[in-house]
């Protein structure tokens, strides 16, 4: 046990952006979800930094490539930080999420990292995200849109 306890992982940090896409749907807002059937996950649209990439540049580069739409920065929401570990590797991991309206594009030219991109009534997209980070982030922007002036 002792010996478990002196081995430590490396740690790593991560830095990812992305966004909430909103519009507002025949019944009221909706959001951009992302699925994957390999393993159930629904988020939201992010992603990694590229090399000389600003924290917005990757925001729009990531949500335009997973979603398949144009998008543009409305305001940005907050950040998400969390551990988790993969191939021997502890990470700790800053998603940095904005606020975005679509300007164009359509969500079936999304990338093939996700099989499923949808547009959702909040309520929906907040039963069906697997994330609580994300869920939160889907109310935060909510609470920017709504008190807004």
């Amino acid at each position: 046990m002792s010996a478990q306890k002196s081995h430590k992982m490396p740690v790593e940090r991560a830095i990812s952006a992305g966004g909430v896409v909103l519009r507002e749907g025949a019944t009221g807002p909706e959001v951009v979800i992302c699925g994957r059937q390999s393993d159930g996950v629904w988020g939201l649209p992010k992603g990694t930094l590229d090399e000389g990439e600003s924290l917005e540049m990757a925001a729009v580069r990531e949500v335009s490539e997973e979603t398949g739409l144009k998008v543009e920065i409305v305001k940005k929401i907050g950040v998400i930080e969390y551990w988790f570990t993969g191939d021997g590797v502890r990470y700790h991991k800053w998603v940095h999420h904005y606020l975005m309206r679509a300007t164009g594009g359509s969500i079936a030219d999304h990338d093939l990292e996700h099989d499923r991109v949808e547009w959702a009534p909040i309520d929906e997209a907040l039963n069906t995200l697997t994330f609580n980070n994300d869920k939160n982030i889907v109310r935060q922007a909510m609470s920017e849109v709504t008190d807004a002036p």
